[in-house]
């Protein structure tokens, strides 16, 4: 036991600056080195989540970093997870569970106690780890935010955790970037920071010295690494933001393909990293309305507002490109709100989502479903015929299957056996849907899938999903270790 572990936080110019990549790879390397090493997000804003082994919900960066780390991921990992509902709206989950919902004024109003919440979290962590690497959330020298941060550097200065930059020199003014953060703070702040990390260089680094230098000499702070861009692997994104401009490269091209829906409110859209990752196979996020009819399957994943979601469907034209793709023989696959706007109706009583009502569905399945609390969450076994998997279910809903056939049998969840079904099929088994989040992890369900669109030709390795994940940890330390100071970095927190 140390209840006084070290820490560090790895800090931003702005939100996808490369914090989450970089708090990721310090997990790695450190847990290479013999060190026990565990992930810490006080506060994360994503409705890309996962699930505990003990059936908790947290953010999925974190839960990346604690893979990365060859730990299991806990809920004190990032104790505070605010969903988006709406534009105004969020739910907030506290140590794995449903809080509330609320408006962003009346969340800060909470900000004493999820502080002393936040804190306690880290206190535990730090009891049982002997390092803990921090990260914060957004920009840190958000002004107008800064007396009600509990992420950034207030959470840093709780620790006494040296607190590193990272910029992202992609975007673009990355010497503004950094001097213009550490501009908008006071002394004492500024002083938190010890380095500057460079994320997301392409060209020539000789170019960029001259570069260094300025920063160094402008800012008195050492940058202790800039990191190339990679492709070679690939780590999941945290933010929605990593699919906000839709390619149509690929949805133009001649070779297979599979297209996503960019929904409004689209959640664990990392879903489909491991069908991103297979040769010969396209995947494409959709945003405007088109004719479906050049992919091989089409993917409604899960939202976190599904009827605000069947509204935006029906009113930008994709509810009938949907349907006439359906009536033509297309393959669709609906993910957890996906697999609930595949049904007749979605029923929300008591405004879990919004105003109290019901929603007209696809009416491709045979399904309805009511939005009721307790959210339901579960790490979960199963089987598709005769391939096995493992997923995590993360919803409200309840939905009934009153005469359509199941799609999988649920063998455990959270750890319990159980004899359970889940999804629904379409009697010409081209519609499918269910609530398992992660069923492309598995190399066989992902076959069988892919066999069931005519793509059987399509390889996948024994080294799909999880075991790709930890080789592509590897691949991002080695990485960033050719490119950082990792000594200098280790002196700060021993």
């Amino acid at each position: 036991m140390n209840p006084k572990a070290a820490c560090i936080a790895v800090l931003g110019t702005g939100s996808d600056v490369g914090k989450s990549v970089v708090a990721t790879a310090l997990c790695r390397i450190f847990a290479r080195r013999g060190i026990r090493v565990a992930p810490f997000k006080a506060q994360n804003m994503s409705n890309n989540s996962g699930v505990t082994p003990e059936g908790l919900e947290m953010g999925r960066a974190q839960i990346i970093q604690a893979e990365a780390a060859r730990v299991a991921p806990h809920a004190d990992m990032n104790p505070i997870l605010l969903k988006p509902t709406s534009d105004q709206g969020a739910q907030v989950v506290v140590l794995g569970r449903v809080l509330t919902e609320t408006a962003p004024k009346a969340y800060y109003h909470r900000r004493e106690m999820l502080w002393e919440l936040a804190c306690a979290a880290l206190g535990r962590l730090r009891e049982n780890f002997e390092l803990i690497v921090m990260e914060g959330a957004g920009s840190c020298a958000e002004v107008n935010l800064m007396a009600r941060d509990i992420v950034n550097l207030p959470m840093a200065a709780h620790a006494r955790a040296p607190a590193i930059l990272v910029a992202d020199i992609h975007r673009g003014g990355v010497f503004a970037q950094v001097v213009g953060t550490l501009a908008c703070l006071d002394e004492a702040q500024r002083k938190q920071f010890r380095g500057v990390i460079i994320n997301r260089f392409r060209g020539d680094m000789d170019l960029f010295r001259e570069g260094v230098t300025w920063i160094e000499a402008r800012t008195g702070l050492p940058v202790f690494g800039v990191l190339p861009w990679f492709d070679d692997f690939a780590i999941e994104a945290e933010d929605a933001v990593t699919i906000e401009q839709p390619s149509t490269r690929v949805a133009d091209g001649q070779g297979p393909c599979i297209a996503v829906m960019r929904l409004p409110h689209i959640a664990n859209f990392t879903d489909f990293d491991p069908l991103m990752r297979l040769n010969g196979l396209g995947v494409v996020y959709l945003e405007k309305a088109r004719d479906l009819g050049r992919f091989q399957a089409v993917i409604l994943p899960g939202s976190k507002n599904t009827r605000g979601d069947l509204q935006w469907l029906a009113e930008t034209g994709w509810r009938q490109a949907l349907l006439d793709y359906a009536r033509t023989g297309g393959h669709l696959l609906g993910i957890c709100g996906g697999y609930q706007m595949l049904g007749r109706v979605v029923h929300d009583p008591d405004g879990i989502e919004g105003r109290p009502g019901s929603s007209t569905g696809l009416e491709l399945l045979p399904v309805e479903t009511e939005l009721i609390a307790p959210k339901t969450t579960t790490r979960t076994s199963f089987t598709w015929g005769e391939e096995a998997g493992e997923g995590y279910e993360i919803h409200m809903g309840r939905t009934q299957r009153p005469g359509g056939q199941p799609l999988l049998r649920i063998h455990t969840r959270n750890q319990v056996p159980c004899e359970d079904s889940d999804g629904c099929l379409s009697e010409d088994g081209r519609i499918l849907g269910t609530y398992q989040h992660g069923l492309f992890d598995s190399p066989g369900v992902t076959r069988r899938w892919l066999a069931g669109i005519g793509l059987a030709r399509i390889q996948v390795s024994a080294t799909h999903g999880p075991v790709a994940r930890d080789r592509a940890y590897d691949a991002l330390a080695d990485h960033v270790l050719a490119h950082l100071d990792i000594e200098a970095l280790g002196k700060l927190i021993e």
